[in-house]
């Protein structure tokens, strides 16, 4: 038996839950909160750190794509009217993945087993969410199976559709960095030591930046491993802090200030809040569950703490528009169009419509910003081609010149020694 430290969300009154437990294994630890009706939002070992990096590291090894794909087929064979255990066998067969394939399996032979799907599901926090499991759940108990899965399908799509745009903004910015770094470092370890040779050959004295950046050069030559440990440690470093409460929630507030990027992610946010909101609402989700639900699924512990306040005015008897206004941290919009759905008594159609409109803000603000990126990109490379000219190239020139003039008055000295042989 192992022990395990667990938080979890009750399902009856939507309250999280921490605690410990023992069992065989995390799957095991996952089927006893399920049957005391918890979902299992984290599970890690009591004394396992070494799990969290190496989740951190190499992840689930399954791709959310393949997720979607999954659940868009269990939708339909549902939908199709297959009972549910033969849908699953047949959306399994499908999945060429070994490892999502297995995980699969066992779901399926839980389900045979008597379990219910979102349970079952439920056992695997890793691969199925509380979003995935509560949609489920809802849907099993409103007999919509097939249109909570066709939902969940959407959403993850849309989720998917929206961190493609946001990391191929930041492809190109982060190759050209990449390419000047590597610049920087072949320069500064290559062609510096050369120069250097060549003054120390014929006696002149290096320029105070290239001596400086020389020091550093036989520092990373000779200490190479020593940088590349510092670079670990800053990496790993960061990650480790970014982890811990404090971190986060000091990472979490410094992307919602980032020039550029924070009405950027204001925005993924208010569509990943809408939509995640929309889905469970539509799905019969009572709508307290459903805002704790749905701020979690933002993943920005900022955001999250104002929304956790908004759903305890809700729980209060406040409107969900009202309880949402007067924060920077939710766009102002929102709660706006809320209102409207609130007092139209629509309220999961309007928080589809304003999801689908974030989502095409953020594409358009991703167009921009690609836009403004470039620029100054441009901007950076020429400042350090200037660095670069100034501390290696410029010396170089110097040196050229000095070993002219040197020549030159060597030439004129020589031909004023030549004897007159014209005898006048």
């Amino acid at each position: 038996m192992v022990d395990y430290i667990y938080t979890a969300k009750d399902k009856q009154t939507g309250e999280m839950r921490k605690g410990k437990i023992s069992a065989d294994s995390k799957q095991a630890a996952a089927a006893v909160l399920v049957e005391k009706s918890l979902y299992p939002v984290k599970i890690q070992e009591a004394s396992g750190v070494e799990q969290i990096w190496h989740k951190n590291l190499f992840g689930t090894g399954i791709k959310a794509k393949e997720r979607v794909l999954f659940t868009r087929q269990l939708a339909t064979l549902v939908k199709a009217g297959l009972p549910i255990t033969q849908a699953l066998n047949t959306a399994i067969q499908q999945v060429t993945n070994p490892k999502f394939k297995t995980t699969l399996s066992k779901i399926s032979a839980s389900v045979e087993g008597g379990q219910s799907l979102a349970n079952s599901f439920g056992q695997y926090p890793e691969l199925f969410n509380h979003i995935f499991v509560s949609l489920v759940d809802a849907g099993e108990q409103s007999g919509t199976l097939d249109e909570s899965l066709q939902r969940l399908a959407d959403q993850q799509e849309k989720e998917q559709q929206i961190l493609g745009k946001v990391r191929g903004a930041l492809i190109y910015p982060m190759i050209v960095f990449a390419v000047i770094i590597g610049v920087v470092i072949f320069m500064v370890t290559t062609v510096l030591p050369q120069v250097a040779n060549l003054y120390k050959e014929l006696g002149q004295k290096l320029p105070l930046m290239t001596s400086v950046l020389l020091a550093v050069s036989n520092f990373m030559i000779t200490y190479w491993y020593l940088f590349l440990l510092l670079l670990l440690a800053l990496v790993f470093g960061t990650k480790a802090y970014i982890r811990t409460p404090q971190g986060r929630k000091y990472f979490d507030r410094l992307k919602l200030n980032l020039p550029l990027i924070s009405p950027l992610l204001k925005k993924v946010y208010a569509a990943r809040f809408t939509r995640t909101l929309a889905s469970l609402v539509n799905s019969g989700v009572p709508l307290l569950q459903s805002l704790q639900i749905a701020g979690e699924s933002v993943d920005n512990v900022v955001v999250q703490a104002v929304i956790d306040k908004a759903t305890e005015k809700v729980r209060t008897g406040e409107s969900l528009s009202s309880a949402l206004t007067g924060h920077d941290e939710i766009l102002t919009l929102v709660p706006q169009m809320i209102n409207v759905g609130e007092e139209s008594g629509s309220l999961g159609a309007m928080l589809e419509k304003i999801a689908s409109f974030f989502e095409e803000e953020v594409d358009q603000t991703v167009k921009n910003l690609s836009g403004i990126i470039e620029p100054i990109m441009i901007v950076f490379l020429g400042l350090v081609v200037m660095f670069i000219v100034v501390a290696v190239l410029y010396p170089i020139y110097g040196l050229v010149t000095a070993v002219g003039g040197d020549t030159g008055g060597g030439a004129s000295g020589g031909a004023g020694n030549i004897p007159d042989t014209t005898g006048k």
